[in-house]
């Protein structure tokens, strides 16, 4: 790690951070957000079709999401978050060029490798980046505040979308989410990017009972045994691993560490359920009897939810394992009843669900990012990223059947039972107070 003056690495971590956000809203304000399922609707395709759509998305991200990692650990990861917006922006064109099934599917591989492009590579640039400042305690905040600004691009893109239909139909709103995505590549080359790659088989420590939540860093942070590479502008440096090794040593360092496992479980877990659920509030919205101009008022609760659980990141760090199991349970509790009430006002106790769903997810990646010693970092998110992907189909499987047979309330109670049977297995597995990981530089 190096050691930088306290007021240049404050400042340089703050110059981060403003990339960063900046990175984050334009990656996520997209005008077709709101309007792509009209597009495919318009264009003639039934409903089978814009469903295979979906699983095309899907099946992309989740077999490039762990090799694009590893290509990160190998290469750059500052290279990969300006090509990501630029994969997308790609699609987006075809979609509104020339309007077809075959162009829409296209499209969403193209969609598909650009978020995966982006997954892994993200998170292990900025806590490397802060880890070489000293600031690896800000992690969470960090990128807590990223997903919170990510959520506000994507509430502009709702507000922004009417208007420019309005003006120009698809095409207006499809030029614009290519412009967004050009200018978070643009933003993107802003990134610092310094490679820190270390050996294969680094000393792994034991899971310590005394942990945070977030846990303490293992690796670099703590004087770890890693090799800071040369910045040439690429990111790359003379010792890094090919994107064969990194790939070994991410799938490596899972196996080995015991608590990298429990971390990329956890951030699957969390991650994956709600965030399948977010698809279907829509149905859930409608099923209070609100009429369907009232639907994307109580979207909108649920979005604030969201992006208030990403600033309480801060605050969750301090949380022990009983106390993140306590905010797990607390969340599928509102969740639950929420969905069951079939009113408008459960939408207040879903959104305040998704809040601590969103700060859970927010401390899980940190407590991954906190174990992970080696230098394939970004391969090891990528793992989590691709272990999330496949639960959230496997999600959208068990909401259809429950969903289909109960009704949507049903299926999202439900769905809230895996947190409540992690909140329990945190909490009996945590015999006694956790101290608080090292505090941030203010």
């Amino acid at each position: 790690m190096t050691v930088h003056p306290p007021r240049v690495s404050v400042a340089r971590a703050r110059r981060l951070a403003a990339t960063l956000y900046g990175y984050a809203f334009l990656s996520e304000l997209v005008l077709l957000y709101p309007l792509y399922a009209l597009l495919f609707s318009d264009t003639g395709l039934s409903l089978w079709q814009i469903s295979s759509l979906f699983v095309i998305w899907s099946a992309a991200s989740i077999l490039l999401e762990v090799p694009s990692g590893a290509l990160a650990d190998a290469f750059s990861r500052r290279l990969l978050l300006i090509l990501a917006p630029l994969v997308t922006a790609a699609g987006f064109a075809l979609w509104v060029l020339v309007p077809s099934y075959p162009a829409f599917a296209v499209g969403f591989v193209l969609w598909g490798a650009g978020g995966a492009l982006a997954s892994g590579a993200l998170e292990a640039l900025v806590f490397t980046e802060l880890d070489r400042l000293g600031a690896a305690g800000r992690y969470a905040r960090v990128i807590g505040r990223a997903k919170t600004v990510g959520t506000l691009g994507v509430l502009a893109s709702i507000l922004l979308a009417g208007p420019a239909f309005a003006l120009g139909g698809y095409p207006a709103v499809g030029a614009a989410s290519v412009l967004a995505c050009l200018l978070a590549a643009a933003v993107a080359t802003r990134l610092p990017e310094h490679r820190d790659t270390g050996p294969v088989d680094a000393a792994i420590e034991p899971a310590d009972a005394t942990r945070s939540v977030a846990g303490p860093a293992t690796g670099p942070a703590h004087g770890g045994p890693e090799r800071s590479g040369r910045d040439d502008g690429t990111g790359a440096d003379d010792g890094e691993f090919g994107w064969w090794a990194s790939l070994r040593a991410g799938l490596a360092e899972v196996h080995a560490d015991r608590t990298v496992r429990a971390a990329v479980l956890l951030v699957a877990v969390v991650a994956a359920v709600w965030g399948a659920l977010d698809e279907y509030t829509p149905l859930l919205a409608r099923d209070t009897g609100v009429g369907a101009a009232t639907v994307p008022l109580l979207l909108l609760l649920t979005w604030l939810g969201v992006a208030v659980g990403g600033l309480l990141a801060p605050a969750g760090e301090r949380l022990t394992v009983r106390g993140y199991a306590g905010l797990l349970a607390l969340s599928a509790v509102a969740l639950a009843a929420g969905a069951l009430l079939a009113r408008p006002v459960g939408f207040a106790l879903v959104a305040v669900a998704f809040c601590g769903f969103q700060l859970a997810t927010v401390l899980a990646d940190a407590r991954l990012q906190a174990r992970i010693t080696g230098g394939s970092r970004a391969t090891v998110t990528s793992l989590a990223g691709m272990a999330t992907d496949l639960t959230v189909i496997a999600v959208y499987g068990g909401y259809v059947l429950l969903a289909t047979g109960a009704g949507n309330g049903v299926a999202f109670a439900v769905a809230a039972v895996p947190y409540l049977i992690v909140a329990l297995l945190l909490a009996t597995r945590a015999h006694r107070p956790l101290r608080a990981g090292r505090s941030a530089p203010s």
